[in-house]
């Protein structure tokens, strides 16, 4: 546990959830093992621990992540203090057959379903839902912007996604400007006029955070009663890299506008595709 407040005091990251997260997964390890030195828990242990997320309900993805989380816990300090020894939980063994199903992208014609159920609605939820259907945007770029991210009168209409205090940003490559067409210029102009804020969804963000977990219930609950179970609300970023397929755009264009990361070398080379660029191929799939 000691580790742990090491690695956020170093890590300088004040976030809630990043505090929470790591704050938990030590908490995890110091229950199961037992709160001891962190190169004294052998491989054994570790297996040991995969188990008992296992055996706690979580799909294999969540312990890929609680694993990912004490692993780099555990390198900062090692590296930060010269300790000799190793990390167990580097290499565990992770089961097949127990991945959770692949989300699969909303068809064009549930989509249309959907964006209408928004624009019959027209409040505060599904303006952020219709924002997000025509960007690709994540639920949190999306709830954590501030009104003066948006861009509604230059000529192309756009958001500007960058970090801020109360929503960090997944990668690097997630900070991009996003053209605004169809619903989710809809959306932001509705958004835009009705928040007293600073903040474009003051429901779902202040100064301290942005409640993108609280927001993401909600609307994956209406979400399944218009569209069905199968769906959730990442499902339009699966469904927006489909529907950029379907019209043959460029995948340096595809991961520029939902801000993937390619893990190519050339990816931060140069300025990257213009404003202009994006919305022509986002007004193809309008």
């Amino acid at each position: 546990l000691d580790a742990v407040e090491n690695y956020l005091r170093i890590k300088c990251n004040d976030g809630r959830i990043f505090v929470r997260t790591a704050q938990r997964n030590g908490n995890y390890v110091a229950k199961v093992l037992g709160n001891k030195p962190i190169t004294s828990y052998a491989t054994s242990e570790a297996a040991q621990f995969r188990d008992w997320c296992l055996d706690k309900g979580m799909n294999i993805n969540s312990v890929k992540r609680v694993f990912a989380s004490v692993r780099s816990i555990i390198n900062l300090n090692i590296r930060e203090y010269g300790l000799e020894g190793t990390n167990a939980f580097s290499g565990t063994y992770m089961p097949d057959g127990f991945d959770t199903p692949k989300r699969k992208p909303i068809p064009n014609d549930i989509l249309k379903i959907i964006q209408s159920q928004c624009q019959t609605a027209n409040d505060v939820p599904r303006w952020l839902v219709a924002l997000i259907s025509d960007t690709g945007m994540r639920l949190s770029e999306a709830a954590g912007l501030s009104k003066d991210d948006v861009h509604l009168d230059e000529k192309v209409p756009y958001v500007d996604i960058k970090p801020h205090p109360w929503r960090r940003l997944k990668t690097a490559g997630s900070q991009r400007k996003v053209p605004l067409v169809g619903m989710s210029l809809w959306a932001a102009r509705q958004a835009y006029a009705a928040s007293n804020s600073p903040f474009l969804f003051p429901r779902y963000c202040d100064e301290k955070e942005c409640h993108s977990n609280s927001a993401s219930a909600a609307l994956n609950k209406w979400l399944k009663q218009v569209a069905g179970p199968d769906y959730v609300i990442h499902s339009f970023r699966h469904s927006m890299r489909d529907r950029l397929r379907a019209v043959n755009c460029p995948s340096d264009m595809i991961d520029q506008i939902g801000g993937w990361s390619s893990g190519k070398i050339g990816e931060g080379y140069g300025e990257g595709h213009s404003l202009v660029r994006k919305w022509e191929w986002l007004r193809k799939i309008n």
